[in-house]
């Protein structure tokens, strides 16, 4: 049903473009987000009505009055009655105050036990017009030690048009980005560029490049045994779930967010 709604609003549409390389698991179906990933996000943040704060990066999580007090590098700290925590498990862990004491021994440990893939992305983009003459729209790599993964995102996502300019997007192999997780993402770049102009020489002179590090990429070890969600304190609730709790794709994350809404619906 989550896939049909996306589907009807546009959100999301069948992936029909050609991905060279790509493992079809049986009775399985790709899509692709014709604006971008994050107009799920978006979507369904619309939908709630909820009043949504941006670029708020928490740094406490403790008890006041019955209440969570919440701490953010700037700004006054706030209150709230109920908390839901979804940012990667090792930054969970990172978390000052009462929450450090609240999570039991065996929770750290499960929570402990969590293991991310890391990788860099690198967005190549162009002026309106310019030509791509390659025959895919997306590509998987498997014998370049950097590249794991190159797509024409204007072409895999169906929007190819003169007045739009086109744009590439490189992932690199779990075994690159680990190795190069703390190098100068400058340095990066220049390797990547230099693999990449060896698979695809025929790429023109790109307008611009932004090279991304990608620390918590896709959740390799989750939290075992896990209903996709984990409670750390009851009353009040303080809870924590995603794909971390299940598994890195859109069929886990919904998971642990309905999860989440069932374990949350007693607090309302």
């Amino acid at each position: 049903s989550f896939y049909e709604e996306l589907v009807s609003h546009g959100v999301l549409e069948p992936l029909t473009a050609p991905v060279e390389g790509m493992v079809v698991r049986e009775g399985s179906r790709n899509y692709m987000a014709p604006q971008g990933i994050s107009a799920v996000v978006k979507y369904y943040l619309q939908q709630s009505g909820a009043d949504v704060s941006y670029e708020q990066h928490v740094t406490h999580i403790s008890l006041r009055d019955g209440r969570w007090e919440v701490s953010r590098k700037t700004g006054p700290p706030e209150q709230f009655d109920v908390v839901i925590l979804t940012m990667p498990v090792p930054q969970i862990l990172q978390l000052q105050g009462d929450i450090m004491n609240l999570i039991t021994a065996s929770q750290k440990q499960q929570l402990e036990s969590v293991s991310y893939s890391s990788r860099y992305a690198l967005g190549l983009f162009y002026e309106a017009g310019t030509g791509i003459a390659v025959p895919w729209a997306a590509q998987y790599i498997t014998d370049n030690p950097c590249i794991r993964f190159i797509s024409i995102d204007n072409k895999k996502r169906n929007i190819e048009s003169p007045e739009v300019g086109p744009s590439v997007v490189v992932h690199t192999t779990v075994t690159f980005g680990s190795k190069h997780l703390d190098s100068d993402p400058a340095e990066v770049q220049q390797v990547i560029l230099s693999h990449l102009q060896r698979i695809v020489p025929s790429l023109p002179e790109p307008s611009s490049i932004k090279c991304q590090r990608w620390r918590y990429s896709q959740v390799t070890r989750a939290v075992p045994n896990c209903p996709g969600q984990m409670i750390l304190h009851t009353q009040p609730l303080l809870i924590c779930g995603g794909d971390g709790f299940t598994r890195s794709n859109f069929d886990g994350c919904i998971e642990s967010a309905m999860s989440l809404a069932e374990a949350v619906k007693p607090h309302l």
